[in-house]
């Protein structure tokens, strides 16, 4: 039996559901092992605990943005096949979502308290962008992954050189992110111009250093 094409409404109702799921809930279990899951614990102190905390912070926002993103673009997508590309990686990044916020509670802190404009602000692009078309939701994709893989690798640079745990999560983050941003190219992303690239890299810089420490 062939599967039934959802219509917009069918998207609408799908994309809110992710939103509430997102940020108005915990994570839950992720669908995959956490890969800091057999690493013990760190003896880390206060001040490494909080800024081991801050960074997996900011990765979480980047995941709920990411989430946003996603279903953004999935749900103005024209092609089939790319709008399955996308709610696959959607699904990787919510297990990301769910290690992130296991993290942060280990540390004894909360996720971002702005999750919502996070997510609202994403989901807006995302959808914006696909209104142009396919190969523009991919190309916002790909320069956002390359993006995410650079503020990871700066993390990795800067975590506790003790706490294993945070770094298993983000080196696993970081290869599942340089293998989203590759699908995207290799479906056809558009390379964006370099003012909407520079304009990328001004807002991701206003999340970080803000959801560093709310």
């Amino acid at each position: 039996m062939n599967s039934r094409r959802l219509t917009p409404l069918d998207r609408l109702i799908a994309s809110a559901n992710n939103a509430l799921r997102t940020v108005a809930a915990p994570a839950g279990h992720s669908a995959r092992k956490n890969p800091a899951e057999n690493i013990l614990d760190a003896d880390l102190n206060a001040a490494e605990k909080r800024h081991a905390a801050g960074l997996m912070r900011i990765n979480h926002a980047g995941e709920v943005a990411a989430q946003a993103l996603y279903q953004g673009h999935a749900s103005v997508a024209r092609d089939e096949n790319i709008e399955a590309q996308m709610q696959r990686a959607a699904d990787e990044e919510f297990d990301h979502l769910a290690w992130c916020e296991q993290r942060i509670n280990e540390l004894g802190e909360d996720v971002s308290k702005l999750s919502p404009f996070w997510y609202a602000g994403a989901f807006a692009i995302g959808a914006a962008s696909g209104v142009l078309g396919d190969k523009w939701s991919l190309g916002f994709i790909a320069e956002t992954e390359r993006q995410v893989c650079a503020h990871l690798d700066s993390h990795l640079d800067s975590l506790p050189p003790e706490d294993a745990k945070s770094r298993a999560i983000v080196e696993q983050m970081r290869d599942e992110e340089e293998e989203h941003g590759e699908n995207a190219i290799d479906a056809g992303a558009a390379e964006l111009p370099e003012p909407i690239r520079r304009l990328m890299q001004m807002t991701a810089k206003v999340m970080t250093k803000t959801a560093y420490w709310v």
